[in-house]
């Protein structure tokens, strides 16, 4: 065992490498990372758009009109080819900008001791000489050598294929590096895991230089997966580019068999099929679900997985840790009992304690890590550098020699000491009381005694533990705790307290239908004090570790209903809980930081590792990464989940809406021998509409106002439900109705030209208002205009400059083959346009009154 000097995380031993020394050597050899897919380059992504069904179609137009003899119109098609090029290439590199932030974001953390600091830094940026602190639960991000080591054991399967952990010993930092495998080696490797102890280790290689690249082998990699919103949106477009075809092919058909000319006939088809496919479906939702995964990273929730988007929106019931998630995790000593007193430690205070206390905190941190990442160990050395600075009870020249780790089977932990002097070993031991009390072999009296202290501050909320000292001079140290004769010596009571936001988080909870179930290692009385805090419901019930172990699975699922505090529970059994509410149909959400949580974390509805304190296990476990552990960022991110899902079918149904009127407008005058009111310039226009509507527009919208005021959405309800289908295609129909109605009264009255440039007119007025009416299903659009969204009014203003160009630019008119339109006529348009959507808005009003009455009922 190394010989191990005690120090705060802000006083490492080692000062490391200097930011300047660091950002040099980033420079020289790059990144830490191993070769990936290339990302595309702008010709790759530009034959990727050429190659969608849309602009193959456009560019047959053009060519047909080439033929035909009609260049102009060839032009302006080939011209409107390369605008939805640069609409496509924006909207791609907008999307790849985000998923790259999100790369980034979930790169694996390192720690690392730079300029005499810790810092946490994405893996990518570790570079060769960096000193990497590594704990239990994380992923060695490069190749190093260990220079400091307690009982440090490292998963290395990913290279020998051998699942047993091997133990690692301390180093020269330019010792050099063996091949994986086998025990007692300082040689540490890239990809492996850490999976017991800790230590320090000198990066000596990184990205393809390490063992990982030089053997070619690749780290998993988070796969492309198939949520279940992909997988409707595949069916809803595959099922109407079928019915597309068949009516491209019948439109074609009718077109030559009643007016002859194959190539008019195919041009004709051709529009009805840029009518009726909804090419914008698939490419809302690449850009919904990248953006919407982009803008939670915002606040502080990043996306693993594209299904946690969608569960995390339908969640029912939040399962958290205490620590950390409710509380600050940053624990200060607020009360020392040593027989026969209470101290209490107040943290403005900074007094040294009562002489008896002062054996209670020597101890405890010599019972402590050198480098602490618990928080009570920190409370502990911060309370004793801060009030026992100049005292003779802090130890910085004794020697450690031996560590005996918690177990499971004993709740505590011991560190033999030497001093330089001493001729005889020290042991400090720590740990939860009742462990504590056994290995100190007290009588029942005395017991009883501590055990009514323990409770008493357990009930306030602090958490506790037990300190005991001993002594040993024979040679041989013995194998187990129990073989030490220790001394009890006193209780340590911490405070945590509730983070500020997390009561409002709670009540926006219980507005919303969502359930908090509260999971802690602590005491009962420590729980439910929390939950008072915090305002959770049933704060007398809860259910102990012991006690669900001793329950079967169809116990738990029946007392799991009525319970929402669970204390002194270990992470094997939150997977057990998980599965119980599962079992009860329950959209169960679980948080967790540590290896042990991984099952729960992957086997939950959505899974939420820890950012700031979880382990790499942890986090490629879960769906979700909290990047502040504040359980007020989950409550966020069920809302911001429900946020997207609700746009998301307001651009589908947008989409849905706005093809109706054209497709009935390309069949209908083929069927009953019109002239035609829609050619493909036309039909292309209304696209540079549509698109960014639906993927800039929609995606920036807020929110509903009740949208934390609803039940959760079910988690198999589907995105494109019978009612949202129903209601987007009566919205079309209506405005194709009301087109319909206007072509027929103005065609035989002022001809074809001005016929359809009415027609037109209304369409595109109807389109930009059920852009207006589809921004919110249950508020008026007099409501949403005091809603900021400035893309709404670029893409209005745009649509609206450009049309007017149109109308009234001969040469553009002349394309557009429209006739002139007068002022009243403009009025026309705008009046009929505009009242294909008050019934819409009818319906939106009832709704909000029936709802109104039945709130007022409840």
């Amino acid at each position: 065992m190394s010989n191990i000097e005690h120090r705060t995380p802000e006083q490492p031993r080692y000062a490391g490498l200097t930011g300047a020394e660091a950002s040099a050597r980033f420079k020289a050899d790059g990144a830490n990372e191993l070769p990936t897919v290339r990302r595309r380059d702008v010709l790759r992504i530009i034959l990727d758009v050429v190659r969608e069904p849309m602009l193959l179609m456009l560019i047959g137009a053009g060519a047909i009109y080439l033929v035909i003899g009609e260049p102009q119109d060839a032009l302006m098609l080939l011209g409107f080819v390369i605008v939805i090029i640069g609409i496509t290439f924006y909207q791609e590199r907008k999307t790849e900008r985000a998923l790259d932030a999100l790369r980034e974001l979930s790169s694996p953390r390192a720690a690392v001791i730079r300029d005499g600091r810790v810092q946490r830094i994405p893996g990518r940026e570790v570079v060769r000489g960096d000193h990497l602190l590594l704990v239990e639960g994380d992923r060695v991000p490069a190749d190093a050598i260990v220079v400091e080591s307690n009982y440090l054991l490292v998963n290395e399967s990913l290279l020998t294929g051998e699942s047993v952990p091997v133990r690692k010993i301390p180093g020269a930092p330019d010792a050099a590096m063996t091949q994986p495998g086998g025990d007692d080696h300082p040689a540490m490797y890239s990809g492996t895991m850490v999976i017991q102890g800790q230590g320090v280790a000198v990066v000596r290689a990184i990205g393809t230089a390490t063992e990982l690249g030089r053997i070619g082998k690749v780290l998993e990699t988070a796969k492309s997966e198939t949520s279940p919103m992909e997988v409707q949106t595949r069916r809803l477009v595959r099922n109407l580019a079928v019915v597309g075809l068949g009516l491209c092919t019948l439109v074609v058909v009718l077109y030559v068999l009643t007016r002859g000319g194959w190539l008019a006939g195919l041009l004709a088809g051709l529009t009805m099929a840029m009518a009726i496919l909804p090419e914008e479906v698939p490419v809302v939702l690449t850009v919904f679900l990248a953006l919407g995964a982009w803008r939670m990273s915002q606040k502080h929730a990043l996306t693993r997985r594209l299904q946690a988007i969608q569960a995390i929106g339908s969640a029912t019931v939040l399962c958290v840790d205490k620590t950390g998630t409710l509380t600050m995790n940053c624990m200060t000593v607020s009360r020392i009992y040593a027989d026969p007193m209470m101290y209490r430690a107040d943290a403005d205070d900074t007094t040294v304690p009562p002489e008896n206390c002062h054996a209670t905190v020597e101890y405890g941190i010599l019972a402590s890590a050198d480098v602490p990442v618990d928080p009570m160990e920190i409370a502990l050395r911060e309370m004793g550098e801060g009030r026992l600075k100049d005292t003779e009870h802090l130890h910085r020249n004794w020697t450690l020699v031996r560590e005996y780790p918690l177990s499971r089977q004993l709740l505590a932990m011991s560190r033999v000491w030497k001093s330089p002097s001493g001729r005889h070993y020290v042991i400090a031991a720590k740990g939860a009381p009742e462990a504590i009390f056994d290995l100190c072999h007290l009588d029942s009296a005395r017991s009883e005694v501590l055990h009514r202290r323990t409770r008493e501050m357990a009930e306030d909320g602090l958490r506790v533990i037990a300190v005991a000292r001993a002594q040993f001079q024979q040679t041989e140290l013995p194998g187990a705790q129990h073989d030490f004769d220790f001394e009890f010596l006193g209780l340590v009571g911490f405070a945590d307290p509730v983070r500020p936001q997390v009561p409002a988080a709670i009540r926006s909870c219980h507005r919303a239908g969502i359930r908090v179930v509260m999971i802690t290692g602590d005491y009962p009385g420590t729980a439910c004090n929390i939950a008072r805090q915090i305002g959770l419901p049933r704060t007398g019930e809860f259910i102990t570790g012991p006690e669900l172990a001793s329950m079967d699975e169809q116990e738990l699922q029946r007392r799991i209903r009525n319970v929402d505090i669970f204390a002194r529970v270990v992470p094997e059994q939150k997977l057990r809980l998980v599965n119980a509410l599962q079992a009860n149909g329950e959209v169960a959400v679980m948080t967790g930081d540590g290896v042990n949580d991984a099952p729960a974390l992957r086997s939950a509805s959505v899974g939420i590792a820890m950012g700031a304190r979880g382990t790499d296990v942890a986090r490629e476990a879960a769906g979700l990464v909290l990047l502040d552990d504040d359980f007020s960022t989950i409550v966020q991110a069920v809302r911001h989940g429900r946020r997207i899902i609700d746009n998301l079918k307001k651009a589908i149904a947008y989409i849905l809406g706005i093809h109706v009127p054209i497709a009935g407008l390309s069949l209908l005058p083929v069927i009953f021998r019109w002239p035609l009111i829609l050619l493909p310039v036309h039909v292309v226009f209304l696209e540079l509409v549509i698109d960014p509507v639906c993927s800039i527009v929609f995606e920036a919208e807020g929110e509903e106002a009740d949208i934390m005021r609803r039940p959760p959405r079910r988690l198999d309800e589907p995105l494109f439900d019978r009612r949202t289908i129903g209601l987007s295609l009566l919205q079309g129909f209506i405005v194709l109705v009301v087109t319909l109605a206007v072509y027929a009264t103005t065609l035989h009255r002022l001809g074809d030209a001005e016929a359809r440039a009415l027609t037109y007119t209304t369409l595109v007025v109807a389109n930009l208002s059920l852009i207006l009416t589809n921004r919110s299903w249950t508020s008026s659009i007099l409501q949403t205009l005091r809603t900021p969204n400035p893309a709404l009014w670029w893409v209005i203003g745009g649509a609206s400059g450009v049309m007017g160009l149109i109308l009234y630019v001969p040469f553009l008119r002349g394309l557009f083959r429209f006739g002139f339109l007068h002022p009243a006529d403009l009025l026309f348009c705008l009046a009929a346009g505009g009242a294909s959507i008050l019934w819409f808005e009818g319906f939106k009003f009832l709704y909000r009154r029936r709802k109104s009455r039945t709130n007022s009922k409840s």
